[in-house]
């Protein structure tokens, strides 16, 4: 079922969504060689908290902390621990928070330390496929345009575009129709209205698309051992424009300045 938020919905998602930049900020001066993943989730279970918000990841069928670290051929949900990331790793930290019942969901890619250009390019380009994405989630627009946009930039690039994990609409619950997957065609599928809201997160893979789980459950990686990115953030339609919700407090929430940047 399609939900559309109230202008003052959208206002509680914006608080829950600037939690999550604020952890993203963090993540980027912690990522370090030498830090563990446990110490990442740790550092931003206390953002959340001390900015009045909760972990919408924190007990989310059963998952058991704040965010998901996922180093290298993880591709998402990869679970913190005793990992120390070295130098050269590649990690996307993905977190979800919530304000008032509101959430917000977004995830970054990082560089450990000096990379090397195959990898910076992995996580160049998979940014550069979110932001093309959320330029076509406008409305009027379907879903599949969405899709195409993303599809575009991971089939120009050469990179395996995972098909298992999609985005997803959000607002009360993390995950809510639509579906958005990484690919499709244009002009197909659902009709983009004013008060929705959307995650937009390409995830794409150095190597070949396909994935397994780990027995664990929940960790996600490449078949092949390539490795992996991820970028996601999550976008509202408003009465007053597109307003990507997940950057930092006092940051431009604008998407089409924010696409001039990117």
């Amino acid at each position: 079922m399609i939900t559309l938020k109230s202008s003052s919905e959208f206002k509680k998602m914006r608080t829950a969504g600037a939690c999550v930049g604020a952890v993203h900020e963090a993540m980027k001066l912690l990522a370090v060689p030498g830090a563990t993943t446990r110490e990442l989730d740790a550092a931003a279970y206390d953002i959340i908290h001390d900015q009045g918000c909760t972990p919408s990841f924190l007990g989310y069928l059963g998952y058991e902390a704040s965010i998901c670290a996922s180093p290298n051929s993880v591709v998402v949900h990869g679970i913190p621990g005793d990992y120390a990331l070295a130098d050269g790793d590649v990690i996307t930290v993905d977190v979800g928070a919530i304000f008032q019942g509101w959430h917000g969901d977004a995830a970054v890619a990082l560089g450990v330390g000096d990379i090397s250009d195959e990898d910076r390019r992995l996580i160049d380009v998979t940014e550069r496929a979110m932001w093309a994405g959320l330029a076509a989630a406008r409305p009027g627009n379907r879903v599949g345009d969405i899709s195409a946009a993303v599809q575009a930039v991971g089939d120009q690039a050469g990179f395996g575009i995972v098909r298992e994990y999609v985005g997803h609409g959000i607002g009360k619950n993390m995950h809510e129709d639509p579906q958005i997957p990484n690919y499709g065609e244009g002009d197909k599928g659902l009709k983009l209205r004013e008060g929705m809201a959307l995650c937009v997160e390409p995830m794409f893979n150095a190597g070949a698309e396909e994935t397994a789980v780990l027995d664990d459950g929940w960790t996600v990686v490449t078949l092949d051992g390539s490795r992996s990115c991820h970028w996601e953030h999550t976008v509202a339609l408003t009465p007053d424009g597109m307003v990507v919700t997940t950057v930092p407090a006092g940051a431009n929430t604008d998407l089409a300045l924010l696409l001039q940047r990117a």
